[in-house]
């Protein structure tokens, strides 16, 4: 029976070891496969291919994905698959300057005869950046050239940006959003408490809001007072920029906006139609009916469609502002600090206080830098990165040469923190800044803990022996002693503030507290010195280094090999994931619910102490 027994065992053991045997071949196969797919792709892969202008065409300028400053590094990786798969891809990001920069150009290119604006794919975009683009749209105009816009479907940040266009058309089935501005978060305070979470909670600020998602279930007064003051200025700006370019009256947006199940109702429903007659669009044309009309305009190309080039292959063939390196003569440096602000290194769109006070020293011991211009677009974050990067900022001004600040769509909290020592700040009139105040939040989970029968005990030589020990409640005189530390913070903050704006301390309290405001009202208030744009933050600081004859360049550290191969791989990955796994839906609701808390659980000062705003960047 035992012999029986035994080869039975072995006769399993012999199909298993066989099967294993099939299971590693085929695995080994499929993955040289795989290596023999990417070897010839990219062996035969050309990504520099001609790109021809029609003599005479249209602009396609198409706003694809997410405004902003810095890119992510371009995966080539994903673009090579994606090429040999012949699948689309749109670009998540595209850079703010570049489309500038195409305008400015086209404007002076005999080749463009008009600019067709394509907005169906805008990503998150900045009212400042939506305003400037504006002013490029209108500095295009006066060349005599013309502006189309054209979509099914307006979002409210695409029309306010088609508004600056000379011609508006829409889809007969199509509607114009316009809805306002709102602030609107989740909240967890009882998700936090049914999972037993112990949050303690510091701050300095009664208008200090970034924790009041795990502190509460609803907006705080003080937080709803302050939110629609700014937004109300915000929401003046886009209304009457909107009313200016298309010639409406206030009353006709504004019961376009408040009425609208009325005013649909006397167009029996009819959204388009409504558009139409409110003066919104300049008319209603099917996708065939707009393509002839571009056709008469432009002319025929070889496929039937209208004569026209892509906003990507145009940047191939233009000048691009900001990247040759500093003339030996003299220039500005620019430095681009975008996110969150986080201790250590940091990768593009995070603000790292090792990674910007590394780039701000190398301008200082650059000779052929000149002046510096930062330019912040940020809510803050972990105090001690921010002290970093501003450490770094006084040891530059020991050089003598100038530093301004240049803030984007905000420069809040510790945005602000590393701004407060320039030599000038500028803003935009909606630059959302201020946010002086200072927090700190640490969760146990000794509740969480016990409900599931485990517990924390022990013995220590001191009463703080235990330290942080997340597992057990914080005792009292580590509260104490983080409560005294905070206060020191944001008494260091007001000191920051008011050295480097020459401001008393009481006019600082005065705006402090964790009050935000508009770029106008900041400049009213002296916590910035003028409002404008990039370009006269770099007009500013070469006027200040005493320079006439200057040129401005980025400041950018180089990406590592390793860098790039956690970004090739990152980029497909998630290329996969957001294209054929995860539903675009599932990944907005997932968004907007981690939101409020994302950032909170990345932060890394070591004091966990932090200046951050939770208003994000406004998009409308």
């Amino acid at each position: 029976m035992k012999d029986l027994i035994r080869s039975i065992v072995n006769i399993f053991r012999w199909v298993g070891k066989v099967l294993t045997g099939v299971r590693i071949f085929t695995l080994n196969l499929a993955f040289l496969a795989l290596l023999f797919f990417i070897f010839t792709s990219i062996s035969t892969y050309s990504p520099k291919k001609e790109v021809k202008i029609p003599t005479s065409g249209a602009l396609v300028l198409s706003l694809s994905g997410d405004i902003v400053e810095e890119k992510q590094p371009a995966d080539p990786f994903s673009s090579i698959l994606n090429d040999k798969l012949g699948l689309k891809t749109l670009p998540t990001e595209t850079l703010f300057q570049d489309i500038l920069d195409a305008i400015g150009e086209a404007a002076v290119d005999d080749k463009v005869s008009c600019i067709l604006l394509d907005l169906n794919k805008l990503g998150s975009v900045g009212l400042n950046q939506l305003q400037i683009i504006g002013k490029a749209l209108t500095d295009f105009k006066a060349s005599g050239k013309k502006i189309i816009a054209a979509e099914d479907f307006y979002q409210q940040k695409a029309y306010y940006l088609a508004s600056f266009a000379d011609e508006i058309y829409l889809n007969p089935m199509g509607a114009v959003d316009v809805h306002g501005l709102g602030a609107y978060r989740l909240y967890f305070k009882d998700a936090i408490n049914r999972l037993k979470i112990n949050y303690h909670i510091f701050r300095v600020g009664t208008f200090k809001s970034a924790l009041e998602p795990i502190m509460r279930n609803s907006m705080s007064e003080e937080a709803k007072s302050q939110n629609l003051t700014w937004l109300t200025a915000l929401w003046d700006t886009v209304t009457t920029d909107i009313s200016r370019e298309r010639k409406l009256s206030a009353e006709s947006l504004r019961g376009y906006t408040e009425n609208i199940a009325s005013e649909l109702a006397t167009v029996d429903g009819d959204t388009a139609r409504l558009a139409l007659e409110t003066g919104l669009v300049d008319g209603l044309k099917t996708r065939e009916e707009l393509r002839s009309y571009l056709v008469e305009i432009t002319g025929k190309d070889q496929d039937g469609s209208f004569k026209q080039i892509g906003l990507n292959d145009y940047l191939k063939t233009i000048p691009h502002s900001f990247i040759d390196p500093p003339a030996a003569d003299g220039s500005i440096g620019i430095i681009i600090a975008r996110g969150t602000i986080l201790n250590g290194e940091q990768p593009i769109g995070t603000i790292g206080g090792d990674t910007i006070g590394e780039l701000i020293r190398k301008a200082r011991k650059d000779s052929g830098i000149k002046g510096l211009v930062l330019r912040i677009n940020s809510g803050g974050g972990s105090v001690f990165a921010s002290e970093v990067i501003r450490q770094e900022i006084l040891e530059y001004k020991k050089s003598g040469k100038p530093l301004v600040v240049s803030m984007g769509s905000m420069a809040a909290s510790g945005g602000y923190w590393i701004a407060a020592d320039a030599d000038k700040i500028w803003a935009s009139p909606v630059t959302l800044t201020g946010s002086i105040g200072i927090f700190a939040a640490i969760p146990t989970f000794e509740k969480s803990l016990s409900g599931l029968g485990i517990y924390n005990d022990g013995v220590g030589t001191t009463s703080l022996a235990a330290a942080l020990d997340l597992t057990q409640p914080l005792s009292p005189s580590l509260k104490e002693s983080i409560q005294i530390s905070l206060h020191h913070g944001y008494d260091q903050f007001l000191g920051i503030v008011a050295q480097g704006r020459s401001m008393s301390r009481e006019e600082v309290s005065r705006v402090a507290e964790g009050r935000i405001f508009d770029g106008a009202a900041a400049q009213r208030l002296g916590l910035v010195d003028e409002l404008g744009t990039l370009n006269d933050a770099i007009a500013s600081a070469a006027a200040l280094a005493g320079i006439d004859d200057y040129s401005a360049s980025y400041i950018r550290k180089p990406l590592t090999v390793k860098d790039e191969i956690l970004q090739l791989f990152s980029g497909t990955i998630s290329d996969v994931l957001t294209s054929t796994v995860i539903p675009p839906s599932l990944l907005t609701a997932l968004g907007r619910l981690l939101a409020p808390i994302r950032e909170i659980l990345f932060f890394n000062d070591p004091k966990g102490l932090y200046a951050h705003c939770l208003i994000h960047d406004l998009s409308l």
